[in-house]
This record gives structure tokens, sequence and C-alpha cells, in this order.
């Protein structure tokens, strides 16, 4: 394959990765303000900086450098510019989209709040599906569960990311973060809701229509 075909498909990874990673933050943000459930690492990070009463921001930083640090040292081929891109920019997008909506709706009645929240899962299982297709590293998170499965084989995968997925979630309910239906819904409907973008949305962009 010639430099001229693969530089253009890696600067297209690599833009895919931020755009997913920024659109990441921002449903971070819609999930925080509807106050109707998140994703388990959200719940653990936002309880957290509960906590310590500060922003998301500086704790997802905290949090995920912490965790990106240990798989530098025990299983490093799991990091790539997307594992980087998603350090630093995941949590300022999603506290810029929390002082937009903030903004934008004071108290925000439980229609909008509902809203909120299923865009917030459309909107995290489209930025999953681009930031995994890009394919240049996994978050820190998404990484230790793998390396407990191929690396050191505790259990599957799939029982690997139930394990952490339950602590982060417990975590988060003992530090009042609430845990609620748009937890559940992305728990058992993300997987499905991200390959149908794979299929349709994001390989297509990155490999052209004609990819069987």
């Amino acid at each position: 394959m010639t430099t001229e075909k693969t530089s253009p498909e890696k600067w297209k990874r690599i833009a895919m990765s931020f755009f997913g990673v920024i659109i990441t933050g921002f449903c971070i943000g819609a999930f925080q303000k509807a106050n109707l459930g998140a994703d388990p690492f959200t719940c653990f990070v936002t309880g957290i900086s509960n906590i310590f009463g500060s922003t998301y921001s500086t704790f997802y930083l905290i949090v995920t450098g912490a965790l990106l640090i240990g798989v530098f040292f025990v299983e490093k081929h799991y990091i790539g510019i997307a594992t980087l891109i998603n350090l630093f920019f995941t949590g300022m997008a999603a506290d810029f989209m929390r002082g937009i909506l903030d903004n934008l709706f004071p108290a925000p009645g439980i229609g909008a709040r509902i809203v909120m929240m299923l865009a917030g899962i459309l909107g995290t299982c489209f930025a999953a599906s681009v930031y995994f297709t890009a394919d240049l590293g996994v978050s820190a998170y998404d990484a230790w569960s793998l390396i407990a499965a191929n690396k050191y084989k505790v259990a599957a995968f799939r029982l690997c990311r139930i394990a952490s997925d339950t602590i982060c979630v417990l975590t988060g309910l003992l530090c009042h973060v609430t845990i609620g239906a748009g937890t559940v819904i992305t728990a058992l409907f993300m997987g499905p809701v991200v390959q149908w973008f794979n299929t349709h949305v994001s390989e297509p962009f990155l490999y052209g229509q004609k990819r069987g």
C-alpha cells in the first residue's frame, strides 16, 4: 500500500478519534444534567469528583491518568493516539457541555431531562462507534478489562467488564450519584446500537461504501 493511500486514511482515523471523544464528552455532560443515570465509568468519576467537590474534568484526568500509567507498565500496546485524546479532552468536553446546559436549562422538567438522557445514550453509541472504528487505541478503562481477560486470564472479557462496571456503579451509588434509567438502558442496548452505527455509518465513512 502506498504512502499516498495510507496517509489520508491515517488522518481520517485521527479525526474520527478526536470527533468520537468530543461527542462522548458532550454526551457525558448531557447525562449529568439529565440526572437519570449514566454509563458506569461516568458514575464512578462523577462520584469521586463529588467527594472532593471538584469538576468532572479534573478527576477524569486524574483517574484515567492513573489507570493509563498502570496500562503503560503492564500492557502498553493498548495505548495509542486515541487513548491520549480520550485522556485530555473527554473531561473538558463534558464540563463544557454541562455548563451550556446549565445556562440554557437551569431547572429542566422531567420531559427535558428524558430528552437529554436519550440524546446522551444515542450520542454515546454513535461516538463509541466512530472511536472504535478509528482503531488507534482504547481508553484506559477499557484497557484494564482487556488486560484482565487476555493477559491474566481472570475470565472472559465480558465478565471482566461486568465486574469493572459493577464496581464503578456501586462506587457512584455510595457517592450519591443517581443510578437510573440511563445506566440500565446504556448497559442493555449500547452494544447493538454501536454495531448498527459501525455497519451503517462509521465503517462506510472510513473505508468507503464498497467495503464488503
